[in-house]
């Protein structure tokens, strides 16, 4: 199995010192990681200190979103082009939590998408059913909709990389489980969806499909070691470092 990728979502959950304090503790735990890829991806306020902390380790720096322009009138955005400057090299697109609260659409994340390829960022494309949907047996149709509504017109340069999270809704910070098998055939269903919009060879070296949705250090190493789960999104247990360290370690086995 190559390095399981783990991806820290701090959503708005951290204040700027502990962001900086967390953040500084990974950097410095970082050397015992080594058989693990991991990114950090705090609010946009805290970038800058987060990105300060983690520039003598190998843990990347991501955000949580972006703009589809570099620049213009677009009061409350970031560009593309801002996060860079800061050192970001992922952006987590789609998330379901903005798609629920400020009604981000399928339009809206194909733009990301587009601009984020185009600028050689690394896309965290994030789809997931609600539990009505699953309940009435719409799951596949819909994970397949959001894959290929995403991306619309996008294509992969040999330069590009794609990360597809699966998220659950339903399971997001709940605490639930999900069956193992069912998130291996959740994962298969996703790849044979890109295996239908792009090359093979781009599907099998270019993009890597995780899994996000109550990850913990308790339930981590039996996610990664399904054969089509390449690494987690990692929510409210990546905001402790003692936590995620030990996340981190247990994926890393």
């Amino acid at each position: 199995m190559n390095k399981p990728l783990i991806i820290a979502n701090w959503k708005m959950s951290l204040a700027p010192n502990d962001a900086s304090l967390a953040a500084k503790k990974l950097s410095k735990a970082f050397s015992k990681f080594g058989a693990a890829s991991v990114v950090i991806c705090p609010s946009f306020t805290d970038i800058a200190a987060v990105g300060s902390a983690l520039e003598k380790s190998a843990i990347l720096l991501g955000a949580q979103d972006c703009f589809w322009e570099d620049y213009g009138p677009y009061t409350g955005e970031i560009s593309i082009a801002g996060l860079r400057s800061y050192g970001v090299s992922h952006i987590i697109i789609g998330h379901s939590e903005r798609r629920e609260h400020l009604h981000e659409t399928d339009a809206m994340v194909n733009k990301k998408m587009l601009a984020a390829l185009a600028a050689d960022m690394v896309p965290i494309l994030c789809i997931g059913e609600t539990f009505e949907e699953r309940r009435t047996n719409q799951k596949e149709h819909i994970l397949q909709r959001e894959l290929m509504n995403a991306m619309h017109a996008t294509w992969l340069t040999k330069a590009n990389q794609l990360i597809v999270a699966y998220e659950p809704i339903w399971m997001i910070g709940s605490g639930q489980d999900i069956n193992d098998d069912e998130i291996e055939h959740t994962h298969r269903v996703i790849k044979q969806t890109l295996y239908d919009l792009l090359p093979d060879t781009v599907v099998d070296t270019q993009i890597a499909i995780i899994y996000g949705g109550s990850v913990n250090p308790e339930n981590v190493r039996a996610l990664v070691s399904q054969p089509s789960v390449d690494g987690v999104l990692v929510g409210g247990a990546s905001t402790d470092p003692i936590v995620f360290s030990s996340l981190i370690h247990a994926a890393a086995k």
